[in-house]
């Protein structure tokens, strides 16, 4: 219980201080915009949260079985890079995409490897698939989103940026039990 209060507190201080909106950026179609909206609302919500940790607090393990911050914060970008490959260009990771499969599957062999460096090595790369995100959807428009995915018999972009989306906000609620967890 005495973590609850902690997290509830750092949610509404993070979201009190700008407006609660869902505002389509200059430069978007109407619903491409709004998928972006809240693609950076998360985005800088995840980023506020753990922007300040020390390599220690990057790579605390709950437990056994659990992710490190800094390797959650991986596998969101290998996702989103995976997601721009997947609508962008219609295909999966290339060869050149190899560094991004262990972040994608994460485990056992992510909690070995994706240790010992800052949060800002994570946060960085972050920032830079999604640049690349926000390049790529500002030449696309609603008809573009509602198409079918390339490759998918049934997934239409809107679908598939709209999972990058919950994606992050499912890794968002680890990272914060984590934080409220570390000694």
């Amino acid at each position: 219980m005495r973590y609850l209060l902690p997290l509830l507190l750092l949610t509404l201080h993070c979201t009190s201080a700008r407006a609660q909106k869902i505002e389509v950026p200059k430069g978007y179609t109407p619903q491409v915009g709004a998928v972006v909206s809240m693609l950076e609302d998360l985005k800088s919500r995840v980023t506020r949260s753990v922007a300040n940790l020390s390599v220690e607090e990057t790579d605390f393990l709950l437990d056994e079985k659990a992710n490190r911050i800094g390797a959650m914060i991986y596998h969101l970008a290998a996702t989103e890079r995976y997601y721009q490959r997947y609508t962008f260009e219609g295909t999966g990771f290339l060869p050149e995409d190899a560094h991004w499969e262990l972040a994608l599957d994460l485990g056992a062999p992510a909690r070995e490897k994706l240790a010992g460096k800052p949060i800002r090595f994570y946060l960085d790369l972050w920032d830079e698939v999604r640049a690349e995100t926000l390049r790529q959807l500002k030449t696309k428009d609603d008809k573009w989103f509602s198409a079918r995915a390339e490759g998918s018999r049934s997934m239409n972009n809107h679908w598939a940026w709209y999972h990058v989306m919950e994606h992050q906000a499912n890794h968002m609620g680890q990272i914060r039990l984590i934080l409220g967890r570390q000694p």
